[in-house]
């Protein structure tokens, strides 16, 4: 695994996580912390706001630039956080369900890669335990009733389809 490819995925992990906290600033915006599922929202933007500051040390530490598109996915996140916290609760969370899902299924390939080559171990230990967190986050937000939300399918899948294009464009933008 080449230096590169280290540092495209430090760039896009960072990018994902900054996105997350947007999307949780946008629905706080309109929810609130004492709205339904409102202390779930800002438990988890909690620990996003975490993986963000970790990956930005690691950025700084290994001289990683950022993606370019950081501006676009302040905008972008918060819009998507406040528009599903708009459509409901139960949008809000079949939100962060979609999300979350394509999160683990990124981290659990970058895990393989990184498990194979055995190169990182550090960064590899962080996809490890913000993975998890990502998955306790998709497991709240379906017990909270994402797939309630108006037009499930189609929500959720247009929030992957976003979520899987973003997770490309950040790694070489």
């Amino acid at each position: 695994m080449t230096k590169d490819e280290i540092h495209r995925m430090i760039r896009v992990d960072q990018a994902g996580e900054f996105g997350a906290t947007r999307i949780y600033k946008g629905q706080l915006a309109v929810m609130g912390d004492r709205g339904p599922h409102g202390q779930e929202i800002a438990h988890m933007a909690e620990q996003e706001e975490g993986h963000r500051a970790r990956f930005d040390a690691l950025m700084a530490e290994r001289g990683v630039r950022p993606t370019a598109l950081q501006p676009f996915w302040s905008i972008a996140g918060y819009a998507l956080g406040a528009g599903t916290a708009l459509l409901g609760p139960e949008a809000a969370m079949a939100c962060t369900a979609a999300v979350e899902e394509e999160i683990d299924k990124h981290y659990s390939e970058q895990l393989d890669r990184l498990e194979e080559s055995g190169e990182d171990p550090e960064l590899a230990a962080m996809v490890h335990e913000f993975r998890e967190e990502e998955r306790e986050h998709r497991d709240a937000a379906l017990a909270a009733g994402a797939e309630r939300a108006p037009a499930y399918p189609l929500l959720s899948g247009a929030i992957r389809l976003g979520c899987r294009a973003a997770i490309k464009l950040a790694e070489r933008i």
